[in-house]
């Protein structure tokens, strides 16, 4: 490291658990972000931030001005920009020495397939259930490991899912495909502001002591939040045995895109 990244980073390098050799990890490491709104924003400051090397954003939407109450990376001076390119200056404002990928389209499986074995972690921040259980078969597929959250209303979420470790569940043992849950936009249901600020800065936690060996991830913990009374539940998760994605591996190649 520099000196300027020696002090950068100090105050990681002091903690005992992450280290230089922890802090160089984080600098050599690729994280990807599938999602650059409300769960994507505090998540890649934070990592931009503690000095990720390479991070990739995939989202195909624009800044618009509800947005602003919530997603904190976006201005508003960028709004009409693509919410890629809006992070992008911001995040290279915060650490002009993080590599910053964009994509501005949707995050659909020939993108995905490309990107994520790219990645040493994965940042599931997007707000629909299709789109987080291709993630999430993806994520199996390559394994690479996944972390999940979301928000709604005063609810929020957070689970890790490793498939590195065969006894890890993935996201569909807990949500089956196959499942008939609905969306629930938060374009029409509300969120309140500070909810994703709390889930997304978690998710840049998890993925940072992964890629720095530090700590315990949330691996088979579901971590339930209700902003309301800020009250926390824990839920253990298993791996299911009957699980579409990751149980049968000759099942890959038919569960649904």
């Amino acid at each position: 490291m520099t000196d300027n990244q020696l002090l950068r980073y100090a105050r990681h390098i002091q903690l005992k658990e992450c280290d230089i050799q922890g802090q160089e990890r984080i600098l050599a490491a690729h994280a990807l972000i599938i999602g650059a709104g409300g769960l994507g924003s505090p998540a890649a400051l934070y990592l931009a931030s503690s000095g990720i090397g390479h991070l990739t954003l995939v989202d195909d939407d624009v800044v618009e001005l509800s947005n602003l109450q919530r997603q904190i990376i976006h201005t508003t001076e960028t709004l009409g920009h693509t919410k890629v390119e809006s992070a992008r200056h911001m995040l290279h404002a915060i650490n002009p020495d993080v590599t910053v990928h964009t994509h501005a389209q949707r995050a659909d499986e020939a993108l995905l397939n490309r990107l994520i074995p790219t990645a040493q972690v994965v940042l599931d921040c997007s707000d629909n259930f299709e789109t987080r259980h291709l993630i999430n078969r993806l994520c199996v597929t390559h394994r690479v490991p996944l972390i999940s959250g979301a928000a709604i209303r005063f609810d929020g979420q957070i689970s890790v899912f490793d498939k590195r470790h065969d006894d890890s569940p993935c996201y569909a043992c807990l949500f089956p495909p196959d499942s008939n849950f609905t969306n629930e936009p938060c374009s029409t249901l509300g969120v309140f502001a500070p909810l994703v600020g709390i889930i997304g800065a978690m998710q840049a936690a998890e993925a940072l002591k992964i890629v720095a060996h530090m700590g315990e991830p949330l691996m088979g913990q579901l971590l339930t939040l209700d902003a309301r009374t800020m009250a926390w539940h824990s839920i253990e998760l298993e791996s299911n045995t009957g699980c579409l994605v990751c149980s049968p591996p000759l099942n890959i190649d038919n569960i649904m895109s």
